[in-house]
């Protein structure tokens, strides 16, 4: 199936939507480095992001244990969202050019984050790009199983009203894409955050995402390429 013939898009929402994740992964990292949790960068964005919290906090404790040092900290998971939050709210910016492709594009929109729906709602609001969604914005608090489960987008769609082999997903991270092709949608990964370095687009790709873009004016630019060559058709 061809993008022209697509009738939503789903978008993720850190690092997609909002440049977060950068943010994310630096206070995350300086914290659990703390505890003797240490990750190389790289393998860090491959294991952790796009998940959703449960799943990651769970990673984590695995990890933990394997240092012999007691029960991984209770009062972590608050003590590392503060430390989040209090970074959000002075630095968050929107990707540009979201509202273009919004615009343009002929069908439905949503978003389907890993993120808590408080705080998910927070950042779109934060930067002033939840109206462009409303009422269509789906956390995984809402489903049993996040990302790499297909449960959130297929919820999405569901909503949406829209076959799951008619909807495009824009993904950051390999567990989203591996969710998105799972859920028998068109993955189209996503490199224009902060965070992505020069081997991201090689790995959603190697997990099945169809196109790669750089920002949202790229996926503009394919989207409209695509309806030109449809009509030429």
């Amino acid at each position: 199936m061809e993008l022209v013939d697509h009738a939503a898009i789903i978008f993720d929402s850190d690092g997609v939507l909002v440049d977060s994740e950068a943010i994310h992964i630096a206070v995350e990292r300086t914290l659990l480095a703390e505890l003797g949790l240490v990750y190389e960068e790289e393998v860090y964005v491959s294991r952790f992001v796009g998940l959703a919290n449960r799943d990651f906090y769970a990673a984590l404790e695995t990890d933990y244990l394997k240092l012999e040092r007691g029960p991984f900290p209770a009062d972590f998971g608050e003590k590392l969202q503060d430390a989040i939050w209090s970074r959000v709210e002075k630095e968050l910016q929107p990707l540009p050019g979201v509202g273009d492709v919004i615009e343009a594009f002929e069908g439905r929109v949503a978003v389907a984050s890993s993120a808590p729906t408080e705080r998910l709602m927070a950042k779109l609001e934060l930067t002033a790009l939840a109206q462009l969604f409303v009422p269509h914005i789906y956390s995984a608090d809402l489903v049993e199983h996040g990302k790499p489960a297909p449960d959130l987008f297929l919820l999405a769609a569901e909503r949406l009203e829209v076959a799951p082999q008619k909807c495009i997903v824009v993904e950051d991270s390999i567990h989203g894409i591996e969710a998105a092709v799972a859920a028998g949608m068109t993955a189209i990964g996503f490199t224009g955050g902060s965070h992505a370095d020069d081997k991201l687009g090689r790995r959603l790709k190697d997990r099945g995402a169809r196109h790669v873009v750089s920002s949202h004016a790229d996926l503009l630019r394919l989207l409209q390429r695509e309806r030109a060559d449809g009509r030429r058709g």
